[in-house]
């Protein structure tokens, strides 16, 4: 892997959801509930081409919690959230170098498979990518498919019902499991793809800006289907609404990038630290909307 020269840095060292009714059903048959993961970035740096846009970034995500990476435009916050699964690597011209670990293995290791990376550590992106031409149960059913994991009828629509519940969305479409996902508001397109997601199982959800083209209603739905989903999954975040940062992490990280030079990690910890008495007032300005 390739490596930086150092560039001088600061780091300064729920609820249930209501719209999900009753607790969760048993776990789908076929397949054994995965453990709340750690996930933990040691010395990430990331170029395109020769261009350094990430600088030795280090931080945990524990187990079970929700993460928010905050900071301004062109920070490299979803640069990071992409090597969080080997998706930085789609990138002909891009590198990176340091370590990725979940629960301590590192998942750029010679001997870990890409496809195992991205089973345990799923990916909800900015727009919703429903299949549109797809029933609302294949787009859950479809990561089986490319897993290729086989499971009977009943199986499957355990899995479906279990998976909507998880999204907040069973009780809006369990009449009509067979109309096409690309029917639904934009709103139920992200959870039907948050639920799509969980159904294979990942130990960790990425979210990048998962609520920037929806309203403040579907928004609200979301969070709260965040909030549940951190029973079963360890949440990663990128946000750059702060009232979203405040309601839904339970710690937060601070990406910054100026005049030309990498993204850093300014500050990280506590949610509620980090917007009451942040330690730098860099982290300050931006949270109090001075800047960004």
């Amino acid at each position: 892997m390739s490596t930086a020269e150092p560039v001088a840095t600061q780091v300064i060292p729920a609820v249930a959801d209501p719209h999900v009714p009753g607790p969760t059903p048993p776990d789908a048959p076929g397949t054994a509930p995965a453990g709340l993961a750690e996930l933990e970035a040691r010395d990430v740096s990331c170029w395109f081409g020769d261009r350094l846009v990430l600088d030795r970034v280090s931080l945990v995500m524990p187990a079970g919690g929700i993460t928010a990476l905050i900071g301004p435009s062109g920070c490299g916050k979803s640069t990071f959230l992409r090597t969080l699964n080997r998706m930085h690597e789609l990138v002909p011209s891009a590198k990176m170098g340091g370590e990725v670990l979940l629960d301590g293995e590192d998942i750029y290791g010679p001997q870990k498979r890409l496809t195992d990376a991205r089973r345990d550590i799923g990916m909800v992106f900015q727009k919703p990518n429903p299949f549109p031409a797809m029933s609302i149960r294949d787009n859950v059913l479809a990561g089986l498919r490319l897993t290729g994991t086989k499971a009977s009828r009943s199986e499957k629509d355990e899995l479906v019902e279990h998976c909507l519940r998880l999204g907040g969305l069973w009780n809006e479409v369990k009449d009509r499991l067979d109309a096409p996902g690309g029917g639904l508001s934009g709103g139920q397109q992200q959870r039907l793809c948050i639920a799509r997601s969980m159904a294979i199982r990942p130990r960790v959800l990425l979210m990048d800006e998962p609520c920037s083209a929806l309203d403040p209603t579907s928004t609200r739905v979301i969070e709260e289907t965040m909030t549940y989903l951190a029973q079963e999954v360890t949440i990663v975040i990128v946000t750059h609404n702060m009232q979203q940062a405040a309601r839904v992490s339970d710690r937060c990280a601070f990406f910054l990038a100026s005049q030309g030079t990498p993204g850093v990690i300014v500050e990280h910890g506590e949610t509620e630290a980090m917007f009451t008495n942040p330690q730098d007032p860099r982290t300050a300005d931006y949270v109090n909307g001075r800047f960004g």
